[in-house]
């Protein structure tokens, strides 16, 4: 049954909380990366912040259902419900590839690419904190500009990362396994540009 009361407070604090598990998966991966011995604990929490994520994102698509006024339009509450769900889900499966490929050890592209990615993370929970006050928000376009310019700086990160891979392998069982860390890695940062455009989307038609 649709509720005629609007929701937007419950809406603002459900798009936050799924922001803020985007920043809580992508700083538990960046741990990873700089601190790989202790890699299993970190993993086993971007797992359940994974569970939690998923939860987040379907008590908001449930309440978009049941709700008949929403601040925005529904398909863009969806839209950038689903691409904050995107970047979890990507990073939770870059992460078991870690242990199921037994990765030995980080690079130091990977280790790059998750602070790019944590950096990007970051950016998209203040942005998704601004859409409360969308008639005056502070820096917001800052921060989804800063989202792109980290998006191309990961795919220039994965380009040169997979050629050094190419030109120093040795293995190539392992040149597998860590071109597909890298390549989920840099689709996690390209997940993070896909919420600003959902964000873009939003702004471009409530100002």
């Amino acid at each position: 049954m649709f509720s005629i009361i609007s929701r937007d407070k419950g809406f603002f604090d459900l798009l936050e909380r799924s922001a803020e598990v985007v920043v809580k998966v992508a700083t538990a991966y960046a741990e990873v990366a700089h601190d790989y011995p202790k890699r299993e604990d970190a993993i086993s929490r971007i797992r359940q912040f994974e569970h939690d994520g998923d939860e987040v994102a379907h008590r908001t698509l449930e309440m978009l259902d049941k709700t008949f006024i929403t601040p925005f339009d529904r398909e863009d509450i969806q839209a950038l419900t689903l691409r904050m769900d995107d970047v979890i889900d990507e990073i939770d499966a870059a992460s078991k590839r870690l242990m199921l490929y037994r990765i030995p050890e980080p690079t130091g592209w990977f280790v790059k690419q998750t602070d790019v990615l944590l950096r990007a993370a970051k950016l998209v929970a203040q942005a998704v904190a601004q859409l409360r006050k969308l008639k005056k928000p502070d820096h917001l376009q800052e921060h989804l500009v800063e989202i792109h310019r980290l998006e191309n700086v990961g795919d220039d990160n994965n380009h040169a990362a997979v050629a050094e891979l190419y030109d120093n392998a040795t293995d190539p069982i392992l040149v597998m396994k860590w071109k597909e860390i890298y390549d989920l890695t840099e689709r996690a940062i390209d997940r993070c540009e896909d919420v600003a455009n959902a964000i873009e989307a939003i702004v471009l038609k409530n100002t």
